[in-house]
């Protein structure tokens, strides 16, 4: 029995998933959830994931929820197969690997899904955009990213020399923060826009990025 991944290719989540598969060069089954229709709450689905949330990650006799959680597996067993995105073999690249792939969920995370839900999302299920959440994340936001350009003016990825996990979970919503009137965030600040123009040409999120519809109204 093959990968199976059951999620949608615009959800951010799912894409984080999917371009890990597609960094390591795998073949795979995506599943789309009909999130509309309420399939992720009903029974079949929260026997995969008792959150009723996308993606699941289905490998032979095990299944796995939470994309970061999914991506490190898929890091970890296909090891030998397509990029090394957690650095094994040298300890302190992988620690390094880890502290920003915490700084992506902790920090970069909660700033900016505000932004892109605000921006893209509210407009397209009836629901006014909030300028005052979007305007106190947008604060959020910029201070992260003043560390990163800090960071980023002495690596060229997050966590040293090498494209990893700890960049490849930035791409998805990333992507949709450059289609909202906020992308300054990233282009006023070169070394991030550097940094971002490399990880989205990586042929993996190209593919991927394909099918990632949102615009801003």
């Amino acid at each position: 029995m093959g990968l199976k991944l059951y999620g949608l290719p615009m959800s951010t989540c799912t894409t984080r998933v999917l371009t890990c598969l597609h960094e390591k060069g795998l073949e795979f089954e995506l599943v789309p959830i009909n999130l509309f229709g309420g399939e992720h709450k009903q029974p079949p689905f929260l026997e995969k994931n008792p959150f009723g949330q996308i993606p699941v990650l289905e490998d032979g006799d095990l299944t796995l929820f939470e994309s970061r959680a999914i991506t490190a597996y898929i890091a970890h067993k296909f090891r030998d197969s397509g990029c090394d995105l957690i650095r094994h073999g040298d300890d302190n690249e992988a620690a390094v690997v880890r502290v920003w792939v915490e700084a992506e969920a902790q920090q970069y995370s909660p700033a900016i899904q505000p932004i892109v839900f605000q921006c893209l999302v509210a407009p397209r299920i009836g629901k006014t955009s909030d300028q005052k959440i979007i305007d106190e994340s947008v604060e959020k936001l910029g201070s992260v990213l003043d560390v990163y350009e800090a960071r980023l003016s002495k690596t060229k990825y997050l966590a040293g020399d090498h494209f990893t996990l700890a960049d490849l979970h930035h791409l998805s919503y990333t992507f949709y923060l450059m289609k909202t009137p906020y992308a300054s965030l990233v282009e006023s600040r070169p070394h991030v826009k550097a940094w971002w123009e490399d990880i989205s040409a990586r042929p993996a999120f190209v593919k991927v990025s394909e099918n990632m519809k949102f615009e801003a109204k």
